[in-house]
This record gives structure tokens, C-alpha cells and sequence, in this order.
């Protein structure tokens, strides 16, 4: 690379620091989630072990959305606590969530060939990224709610409620789709009060 190469410069001749005032918006702001209970084909394109900030271990999954067109591209994360104990988890509940995500990564392994479930030990990243990335599948993908507890707005965000062999499973319908948009609408203008429900009820509601 040149020494006079300037790395400043932008496509348009100008350069950045002619450009600024110290604020930027790239624009977009916060994507609608997924409408709650809608089913698309996806893929894993990341697994790997994770860590929280007090050191709990859990399994991290990013899916692909590969159909509907709507949602292509779409991304959807998924904790799944099969080792540590899920830090929302109640006491009494702690085994029993342990255990259903145990049965989800093995559904999810199950579909992609069921290579991890034949091994005792625990999966490793390598393993993880080998067989179950890119391989197709049907999730069905929920909505949480939760209230941001600075701003007082209410966050949404996608998480994988179910899983299935594409075999068996199908594709939400655009008019499944649309009713799905339109219920979410009406979540989002419910009153302060079922906003402040839906959040004391979450952890209960999310497994993994």
C-alpha cells in the first residue's frame, strides 16, 4: 500500500474528517422481530461454547433464515444452558430446563445427521461447527418482550421456541405470516400494564 494511500477518503472525493461533526446515524433503527409462532426454514451458521459475564457456560447458536423471502437472511440466536445453570432459571426449575436443552441440541444434532448424540462426551466448538452448521431445518421462532430498564421502552427480540426436520416440518404461510404481523401490532399497543405482565412471566416462558 502506498504511502500517500488515504485511508480517510471517501468513495464520493470527500473526506471523512470534512464530513463529521462528532454524530453519525446509520440508519435502520430496531428491526421488527419475526412474528411470534412462525415457522422458516433455517440453518445454523455459528455454534460454538459461550460465557456470560459471571462465567456460565452455555451453547451458542446463531440460525440463518433461509425462507420466507420476507425473513431471508434473518438472524436468530439461541443460548442453550446444557452444562451451567441458566442464571433466570428458578431453583426448583434448573434441572428441568438443563434437561430440555439437552433435548433440543439433540433434536437439533438429530436433524443435521446425529453425529454429536452419538458420543458421550461433551461437543466440542470443532464438533459443533462441523456437523451441525448449514444444515436446513425448520424452526419455529417466538418473541420476547422485556422492558429496558434505562430507557423505560419496550425491547423485542426473537428465540427458538421448537425445531423439526424439514421433512416434517413446513414453512409458515404468507397468510399465517400476515396474521402473525398483525398480532404483533396489537401486543405493541396493549397497555403499559399486560407490557409489565408479559416481562414478570419471560423467564418462565423462554427455556432456553
Amino acid at each position: 500500500m502506498s504511502d500517500d494511500f488515504d485511508f480517510w477518503g471517501l468513495s464520493t472525493g470527500e473526506r471523512a474528517a470534512d464530513k463529521t461533526d462528532g454524530s453519525f446515524d446509520a440508519g435502520g433503527g430496531n428491526m421488527q422481530p419475526i412474528p411470534n409462532d412462525t415457522s422458516v426454514l433455517a440453518a445454523i451458521d455459528e455454534a460454538k461454547w459461550d460465557k456470560d459475564q459471571q462465567g456460565n457456560r452455555f451453547i451458542s447458536l446463531r440460525w440463518s433464515v433461509l425462507q420466507p423471502e420476507d425473513f431471508e437472511n434473518r438472524k436468530v440466536f439461541q443460548k442453550l444452558w446444557v452444562t451451567d445453570a441458566d442464571p433466570r432459571a428458578k431453583p426448583d426449575k434448573v434441572a428441568a430446563k438443563r434437561d430440555k436443552a439437552k433435548l433440543m441440541l439433540g433434536a437439533i444434532d438429530l436433524n443435521a445427521g446425529g453425529k454429536l448424540l452419538s458420543k458421550p462426551g461433551l461437543p466440542t466448538d470443532e464438533g459443533m461447527t462441523l456437523h451441525l452448521t448449514n444444515k436446513p431445518m425448520i424452526i419455529k421462532v417466538m418473541v420476547w418482550s422485556m422492558k429496558d430498564a434505562m430507557t423505560g421502552e419496550m425491547n423485542r427480540g426473537n428465540w427458538v421456541g421448537a425445531v423439526s426436520s424439514r421433512q416434517t416440518g413446513k414453512v409458515s404461510t404468507p397468510e399465517e405470516i400476515e396474521r402473525g404481523k398483525a398480532e404483533m401490532d396489537h401486543a405493541q399497543r396493549t397497555s403499559a400494564s399486560g407490557a409489565a405482565k408479559a416481562n414478570r412471566t419471560i423467564d418462565d416462558e423462554i427455556p432456553f
